[in-house]
This record gives C-alpha cells, sequence and structure tokens, in this order.
C-alpha cells in the first residue's frame, strides 16, 4: 500500500474512532439542553415576565456550570494522563477526589448564590415582578444545579476511562424525565393548578436525582475508585490540578461572566429582549450539540496521546475535529436562519419576542461554525498542557471579540438585528483569532514531539 493510501485509511480509521466515541456525547448533549429548550418553551405560556425571570437566571447558572466544568477539565486530564502512563492506582484516587472535592465546592457556591441573589439579579436588570417570580424559582434551581454538578463529575470518571455511552444515555434518560415532569409540574394536572414557574425547577431536580442513582449504580460496578491514602493523593496532585484547573476555571466562568455583561446589556431593551436573549441563548447550547459533544469526548483522547507522546496522532484528530465541525455547523446554521420564523412561532406565544428571535437566528445560527472552531481550541489546549493559553483565546472571545460587537449592536439601534449582527461578527473575529493562534502553536510543539513524530513517520 502507498504512503498516501496508508495516510487515507488511517485517517478514516481515526474518524470512524471519534465519531463512535463523540455520538453518545453529542446525543446526550442534544436531548439535554433540547429538553432545556422545551422546558423555556413551556415557561413562555406562562406569559413574558415569566420567561424573562428565567432567562436572568441562566448567566448565573452558567456561572456555576463554568465551575465544575473548570474543575472536570483538570480532573479529566490528570485521569486521562495516569492512565496513559499506566498510573492505575493514581487515577482511581483522582477519581474520589473529583466526587467528594467537586461536590462540597459547587454546594458552597451554591448557597452563595442564594444568599446575594437579590443583589446579583438587580444588577442585571430585572424589576420587582422579575425579582418575585426568581425569588420563588431560584433555590429549587440551585438544588437542581448541584444535582447537575454531581452528574457532570461522575459523568467525568466515565469519560476519562473514554466510555461515552453512559453519559450519552443518562442525558437522554434525564431528559425525557424532565420532559414528562415539566408539563405536569408547571401546569398542573386534574384539578391541581401546578407550580407555575418553580414546577419548571422541580421537574428538573426530579429527573437529575433519578439520574444520579442510576449512575451511583453503574459506578459502584466498576473499579475506579480508590480511597486510599486520597489525603496524600491531594497534596501530590495539588500543584499539577492547580496548573490546570485555575485557568480552565477562568476560562469556563468568563463565558458566564460575559452572558451577565450580555444580558445587563440586552435588559436596556426591555423584558421582550431579555426573554428573546433567553431563547436564543438556549437555542445556541443546541445547535452547538456535535460541538459539546467533542469537546467532552475529544479531550481525553488527546490527553492519552499526551501522555504517550503521540503528537502526531494529536494533529490528525484536530484536524478531523475542524473539518467536522466546520461543514456541520455551516450546514445546521443556513437550515436554522431559512427556518427562523416557523421555529420562533414555536417557541414563543409573544410577537414581540417572536421577532427578536427570528432575526437572532438568522444573524447569529451560521457563525457558530466558527465559534465552535474557538471552543475546540479552547477544550484542546487545556487537554494538551497549554491552560493560560486556553485562558487567554477564551478572554479574547469574549471580551475583545464578542461583547464589544454586542455592545455596538445595541448602541447603534437598539433593535434585535443589530444585536444578533454583532454578536455574529464577534463569534466570526473568535474563531478566526483560536485557529490561528492553535496552528501557531503546533508548528512551536516541543522538540521532544518532533523527534516523536519523525519516528512515526519513518
Amino acid at each position: 500500500m502507498s504512503d498516501s493510501s496508508s495516510t487515507r485509511a488511517s485517517s478514516g480509521t481515526l474518524r470512524r474512532q471519534l465519531f463512535a466515541q463523540t455520538w453518545p456525547m453529542a446525543i446526550g448533549v442534544m436531548s439535554l439542553l433540547g429538553f432545556q429548550l422545551v422546558d423555556s418553551a413551556f415557561v413562555a405560556r406562562l406569559g413574558t415576565v415569566p420567561l424573562a425571570a428565567q432567562s436572568f437566571t441562566f448567566p448565573i447558572t452558567f456561572l456555576m456550570i463554568g465551575v465544575q466544568v473548570g474543575l472536570g477539565i483538570a480532573i479529566a486530564a490528570l485521569i486521562s494522563r495516569a492512565l496513559g502512563a499506566g498510573e492505575l492506582e493514581r487515577a482511581r484516587r483522582l477519581g474520589s477526589l473529583v466526587l467528594f472535592g467537586g461536590a462540597v465546592v459547587i454546594g458552597f457556591l451554591a448557597i452563595a448564590l442564594w444568599i446575594f441573589h437579590v443583589p446579583l439579579f438587580r444588577q442585571l436588570g430585572a424589576q420587582d415582578d422579575a425579582l418575585e417570580l426568581i425569588g420563588e424559582y431560584w433555590p429549587v434551581q440551585l438544588l437542581a444545579n448541584w444535582f447537575a454538578a454531581l452528574l457532570y463529575f461522575g459523568y467525568t470518571l466515565f469519560r476519562a476511562h473514554n466510555n461515552t455511552r453512559l453519559p450519552g444515555l443518562l442525558m437522554v434518560a434525564t431528559s425525557g424525565l424532565n420532559l414528562v415532569f415539566d408539563p405536569i409540574l408547571i401546569f398542573g394536572v386534574g384539578g391541581w393548578s401546578g407550580l407555575g414557574l418553580p414546577g419548571a425547577a422541580w421537574a428538573t431536580t426530579a429527573s437529575f436525582t433519578i439520574g444520579l442513582l442510576l449512575l451511583g449504580w453503574r459506578l459502584a460496578q466498576r473499579d475506579w475508585l480508590s480511597l486510599a491514602d486520597l489525603a496524600g493523593e491531594m497534596r501530590r496532585s495539588t500543584g499539577p490540578f492547580a496548573v490546570i484547573a485555575g485557568p480552565a476555571m477562568l476560562s469556563q466562568l468568563m463565558p458566564a461572566l460575559s452572558a451577565m455583561a450580555a444580558t445587563a446589556l440586552i435588559a436596556s431593551l426591555g423584558e421582550q429582549a431579555v426573554a428573546a436573549w433567553g431563547l436564543a441563548s438556549r437555542l445556541e447550547t443546541v445547535s452547538l450539540m456535535l460541538v459539546l459533544g467533542l469537546t467532552m469526548s475529544l479531550p481525553p483522547w488527546l490527553g492519552h496521546c499526551y501522555g504517550a507522546g503521540n503528537w502526531p496522532r494529536i494533529r490528525a484528530l484536530m484536524s478531523i475535529a475542524f473539518q467536522t465541525v466546520l461543514v456541520w455547523q455551516l450546514i445546521l446554521g443556513t437550515l436554522m436562519a431559512l427556518a427562523a420564523p416557523w421555529v420562533a412561532d414555536a417557541l414563543s406565544s409573544d410577537a414581540g419576542v417572536r421577532d427578536g428571535l427570528t432575526w437572532l437566528i438568522r444573524a447569529m445560527l451560521p457563525s457558530y461554525a466558527l465559534l465552535g472552531l474557538c471552543m475546540l481550541v479552547v477544550s484542546a489546549s487545556n487537554a494538551l498542557g497549554w491552560p493560560l493559553r486556553a485562558m487567554m483565546i477564551s478572554f479574547a472571545r469574549l471580551f475583545v471579540c464578542y461583547l464589544p460587537c454586542i455592545a455596538l449592536g445595541v448602541w447603534l439601534g437598539e433593535k434585535m438585528p443589530y444585536v444578533g449582527l454583532g454578536a455574529a461578527l464577534g463569534n466570526v473575529l473568535a474563531g478566526s483569532m483560536a485557529w490561528l493562534v492553535f496552528r501557531q502553536s503546533m508548528r512551536a510543539m516541543p522538540e521532544q514531539a518532533r523527534a516523536h513524530a519523525a519516528a512515526s513517520s519513518s
């Protein structure tokens, strides 16, 4: 077989393996984020103020997610590297640390976010009617967010061991349960009138509780945890963990801070604009399901390659991931832009919200092709030992490209079309910047990696 034929065959094998690792996570993410979108559509039937109240909580929820994902990235990187180096007992201890330590950290964060929720939401622009609804909804949603974090840490263990099937199945299962519970608890059944907006949070809490029970049952069947010498492992791993977790957490917190700033900017346009922006945010995460699946399945694989010094495979994996994201997001974004009026009509009954959402979909959805590239670069950089670079890329994406462009859109016309075009421009600039930085990083890889690449190709 010629060298070119061998290269094509190897690339095809890698593509199939990457797809096999990614599709369970992509389907799981789609179902998890899809139920959140449907959840917001149910809330929209309660009125514009309840939808705006829920939308104000999204950036704070993103803040909690940023902390948990930052912790998960660091632990997944350390576990996958330990497995790649054959340190199985250390991987077990790290698995125990992520479950116990993560639960404590997110728990304290949830308590703090409840104590200070009134000044926090006032700062975001919430008015009295919305604040009253937030006060009923937020404590239950914080409990749901804590359960979600526990599930995420469990998923991290499975992904670090290259098992993406069970997390994907559990995401689908909890999403299905939530869709069953949502209309019952929000609108009631029979003679019961339901709980209204808090019912959406109780539905999520109930479904995640069942998911945690199933996850704990499956974890008990694996030999992935160890309680031996956890204190010693914590002392030994604190340094490497901090090197990855600090920048990774800042990288993950920056989207939450950016979302808070964007919500405050949009709030100046009124509650209909906030409601439309909240639905667009839900739709954004659903449309990025493949990218999010790759950011979950790819880093452990990259971590294994990093531990083994296999840089040629790293290069090939990233090339496949880039091509896949560009093609998929461009096709999906174009189709969604064409179908924008019908999508908006399905998600809201308010004419002002529908109009704003239609313009946001048309402007923003195609730009997610470049946003997806940026997200892949940040995720890969954390797995490849470049956490500071990942943090700087995240900072530039949000605070140099994204937020200034949204602020420009608000300033130009105080209309959603300008806001959508501004967000799209920010995504395009961020994706282009991230791709150029990653190319330069791979060119400047360490000399030992160049030697390994030359030996592998000989």
